[in-house]
């Protein structure tokens, strides 16, 4: 099946992304497609490289890591803490970028993903990453993520459509 539509990215307040997404998939094989680990290998990286390892324990307080390899030699890890997780409706996890400097505690990124049914098996994702200034939240618009999650989505609607 093809992707049939893109991910929409909004800024409720000086300092969120919403990215929006609708799939052509039921919204249990899109959860499914986003959180199991072989599956996630095969969606994180995009069409920028490799996902070399995933981990993912997936229940509040668990953690999570993905490592992508872009080039040879060049590697780019994230790390995490589930906060909230709700089978097929919700997750709520911190997200930490290896390779910048460590920010305190307080301030780390939280993504909530939620996971809508639509009539037809269709499902509205709706992803908010919520930040502590204007300053981070422009310093994640501006790494060139919007080219890397539409490449993530559109994978991640052919895997959940695959799991058919």
């Amino acid at each position: 099946m093809v992707a049939t539509s893109s991910a929409k990215i909004t800024l409720p307040t000086d300092e969120q992304i919403l990215i929006t997404r609708e799939f052509t998939a039921p919204r249990h094989l899109v959860y499914r497609a986003w959180t199991t680990p072989e599956l996630v290998k095969r969606w994180w990286a995009g069409h920028r490289g490799t996902t070399t390892d995933v981990e993912l324990d997936l229940r509040p307080g668990g953690r999570w890591r993905y490592v992508i390899r872009a080039n040879p030699g060049f590697e780019v890890a994230f790390h995490g803490e589930y906060r909230e997780v709700v089978p097929d409706e919700k997750i709520v996890y911190t997200v930490v970028f290896e390779g910048a400097d460590p920010l305190p505690e307080a301030d780390v990124p939280v993504d909530t993903v939620t996971f809508t049914a639509l009539d037809g098996d269709r499902t509205v994702v709706h992803l908010l990453t919520q930040t502590t200034s204007k300053e981070l939240r422009d310093v994640i618009l501006e790494s060139g993520m919007e080219v890397g999650m539409q490449e993530q989505m559109t994978i991640i609607e052919e895997l959940a459509n695959s799991l058919r």
